[in-house]
C-alpha cells in the first residue's frame, strides 16, 4: 500500500493559466461543463445531463453548510484599516449558540494589518435592524497566525445579524477581486441552510433546483450533512512531501435519519453512494473511523470522536462499514441525540482506501493541492497515457474548462 507520507507533492502540479481560473460563475449555474470519468474513458456534457448519469436508487449526499459574511473591517483613529476575519466560534464553541449571542462572543481569527493594532480595543457603529449598535472587539489571545477575537456590543442583537449587517463574504483569495453584491447569492448553494463555513462547498453551486427535482424524479434519495469549510481549504502544501503538512480541522453535523438512511442504502442496495463535492466526501469518509472509534470506546466525548489525519493510515480496520454506521447510531440514541457533531481532519490521499463513497461530484482543483490528492486517491492508477487524475486534468485543459471554486464541473465513477 502506498505510504501517503512519503508522496512528493510536486507529483501534483500542472500548469494553470490564470485566464483557465473562473473569476465569475455562468449566468446560470447548471450550464456549466460537465466531465465524466467512468471506466478509464472521459466524456464531456453539460451540468443539467447530471441526472441522467446518476443511477436511479442512489443516494447523494450534500453538505448544506452556508457561507457567513465573516470579513469585518475597523478602522483605528489614525485611520489604518483593521481586517478581523472569523475562523470559526470559541466561546460558544456550538456555532447556532454564538450566532445566537446578544451582547458578547469570542471567535478564533485572522486578522490582516495586525501590527498597526497595537492594543485596547477596535469600535465602530453600525446599523442592525435601523438600530444603531456600538461593535467593539479587543484580542483575547495570540496562538501562531491565528488569534482568539472577543467581540461585544451594547445592544441585544444577535452575533448572526451583526455579520450579515456589517460582514463580508469572503471569496477565495485567487479570485484576486473584491467581493461583490452578486456574490452573496452566487457564492452559496441553493441548498444552503445552516451558517458557519468561510469558503463555499463548490461542487455544489452548480445545482438548481432542477436538477434536484430531476434526482427526486429518479427515485434517488436526496440526504443533507453539515461540514463548515474553513480558511485551510485554500492552505497551500508547502512540504516537499506530505508527512509535513497539517491538515486543517473542520467541524460536521450529520443527523442521526441520515446515517441510518446510509446505512440502509449499504445494506439494500447496488446503486452508489454519491458524494456532492470534497466535504461530503470526508464528512462521509470519516464516519467510518468514529464508528471505529466509538466501538473502542462507547462513552466517548465529541472531541474524542476527531477523526485526525493519520489514522487511516495508521491503523488496520476489520469492522465493515455498516457495523461502524451501525455503532454510531447506537451511541447517539444511548446519548439521546439527534445528531452526530464533532470534527474532522482526515487527510485522503493515495494509499488512501474508500469505504462508503462510491461516486464524486467535484470540480477542478488547485495543482498541488490536498484535494488534488483526495482526486487521486478516488481515481487511482496509471495509465499509458500517465496518473489518471492527470488525464482528466489535461482533457480539461485542452478543452477549455473552466477551473476552481466558480468553475466547471466532473463526475467521476469508482
Amino acid at each position: 500500500m502506498i505510504n501517503p507520507r512519503n508522496i512528493e507533492i510536486k507529483s501534483y502540479d500542472y500548469e494553470l493559466p490564470d485566464e483557465r481560473i473562473a473569476k465569475y460563475p455562468l449566468a446560470e449555474r447548471d450550464q456549466s461543463k460537465l466531465l465524466i470519468w467512468r471506466n478509464g474513458e472521459i466524456e464531456q456534457k453539460k451540468f443539467f445531463d447530471l441526472p441522467d448519469q446518476i443511477p436511479a436508487g442512489s443516494l447523494i449526499v450534500f453538505n448544506n453548510t452556508r457561507v457567513i459574511q465573516a470579513r469585518l473591517h475597523f478602522h483605528k483613529e489614525t485611520g489604518a484599516l483593521i481586517e478581523v476575519f472569523c475562523l470559526e466560534p470559541e466561546a460558544p464553541r456550538d456555532y447556532q449558540q454564538n450566532f445566537a449571542s446578544e451582547h458578547e462572543c469570542t471567535w478564533t481569527c485572522l486578522v490582516g494589518n495586525s501590527k498597526k493594532w497595537k492594543d485596547g480595543a477596535l469600535s465602530q457603529t453600525i446599523t442592525v435592524d435601523g438600530e444603531e449598535v456600538v461593535l467593539n472587539c479587543e484580542r483575547a489571545s495570540v496562538n501562531g497566525a491565528s488569534q482568539k477575537i472577543h467581540f461585544f456590543w451594547d445592544k441585544p442583537v444577535s452575533f448572526a445579524k451583526i455579520l450579515d449587517a456589517i460582514g463580508e463574504l469572503p471569496i477565495p483569495p485567487y479570485l484576486n477581486r473584491a467581493t461583490e453584491e452578486k456574490d452573496k447569492q452566487t457564492y452559496q448553494t441553493v441548498y444552503s441552510r445552516i451558517k458557519g463555513s468561510v469558503a463555499a462547498p463548490t461542487a455544489g453551486l452548480h445545482f438548481t433546483e432542477k436538477e434536484l427535482q430531476a434526482l427526486r424524479d429518479k427515485n434517488v434519495d436526496l440526504q443533507y450533512i453539515t461540514l463548515h469549510v474553513g480558511a485551510g481549504t485554500f492552505k497551500p502544501v508547502k512540504s516537499d512531501t506530505i508527512e509535513g503538512h497539517d491538515m486543517h480541522t473542520e467541524f460536521i453535523s450529520v443527523p442521526k435519519s441520515v446515517i441510518v438512511r446510509i446505512a440502509e442504502h449499504l445494506k439494500t442496495s447496488d446503486s452508489p453512494l454519491v458524494a456532492v463535492g470534497t466535504t461530503s466526501v470526508r464528512t462521509l469518509e470519516s464516519l467510518y473511523y468514529i464508528g471505529n472509534k466509538i466501538a473502542k470506546n462507547p462513552e466517548a466525548h465529541a472531541e474524542e470522536l476527531v477523526v485526525h489525519q493519520w489514522e487511516p493510515y495508521d491503523f488496520s480496520y476489520t469492522m465493515t462499514e455498516v457495523e461502524a454506521l451501525e455503532q454510531i447510531i447506537a451511541y447517539l440514541e444511548r446519548n439521546n441525540m439527534d445528531n452526530l457533531v464533532t470534527a474532522t481532519q482526515i487527510l485522503i490521499a493515495p494509499g488512501f482506501q474508500y469505504r462508503l463513497v462510491k461516486t464524486i461530484v467535484t470540480n477542478f482543483h488547485m495543482p498541488q493541492s490536498t484535494l488534488l490528492l483526495l482526486v487521486s486517491a478516488f481515481i487511482d492508477g496509471d495509465s499509458l497515457e500517465g496518473p489518471n487524475w492527470h488525464r482528466i486534468y489535461q482533457y480539461a485543459l485542452d478543452n477549455e474548462f473552466r477551473f476552481l471554486s466558480y468553475g466547471d464541473s466532473s463526475i467521476l465513477f469508482r
